[in-house]
């Protein structure tokens, strides 16, 4: 079944330009692994317009693996690879290195742990100086940036305590802890952010 989530095409534009803006530019190649898919819409979008780079979607969630599938074939693709099935809970996510890793709109609709286990996943399957693209809402020194945002938060906590917009400074710090240096914060619209991190290739 191939899911059509609005807000992928909404952001995915904002998103390809930061994209653009740090990943290697042509005759360079490069390997991006995405985690937390969705429908594949970003993954077949993201591709279609950085074709020098190869992509790997991934999801844990069986029906977004073949919608994931559907997007890619129909946009005819030679530069996407398989989906696999991943949750960046469990210990070993079985995949190799990677220029860069990008999720979008994952860790505030789900557990801090899973955040976390994120963050540690990416330094083990980041190369020395690899990328982490983050994108999605995030408060800054404990404010909300926006009252749609606060909203969100309010309606994410009501459906699931373990969820909610996230502090910017505690993402920064847990990510640092695995090696993770915040370069860029990048504004987006509909008071959203990607948060851009580099591998030191230091603490796991």
């Amino acid at each position: 079944m191939k899911l059509d989530a609005p807000a992928a095409r909404r952001n995915r534009e904002p998103i390809l330009e930061v994209l653009r803006s740090r990943l290697p530019e042509p005759p360079e190649t490069g390997t991006v692994l995405e985690i937390a898919s969705g429908t594949g819409q970003h993954a077949a979008f993201f591709a279609e317009h950085l074709p020098h780079l190869r992509w790997q979607p991934s999801e844990r969630e069986v029906d977004n693996l073949l919608s994931i599938a559907e997007w890619v074939r129909d946009a005819d693709l030679d530069n996407v690879e398989t989906a696999r099935r991943l949750d960046v809970t469990n210990g070993d996510w079985d995949v190799g290195t990677y220029d860069a890793i990008f999720n979008a709109n994952m860790i505030h609709i789900s557990p801090w742990e899973t955040g976390m286990a994120l963050l540690r996943g990416a330094s083990l399957h980041l190369r020395p100086g690899g990328q982490l693209f983050l994108y999605g809402p995030f408060r800054v020194g404990g404010e909300h940036t926006a009252p749609s945002n606060e909203a969100f938060d309010t309606d994410l906590r009501r459906r699931d305590a373990r969820w909610g917009v996230r502090d910017l400074e505690a993402v920064r710090d847990a990510a640092a802890v695995h090696g993770l240096e915040l370069e860029q914060a990048v504004a987006m619209p509909a008071n959203n952010q990607v948060l851009v991190f580099r591998y030191s290739g230091g603490s796991k």
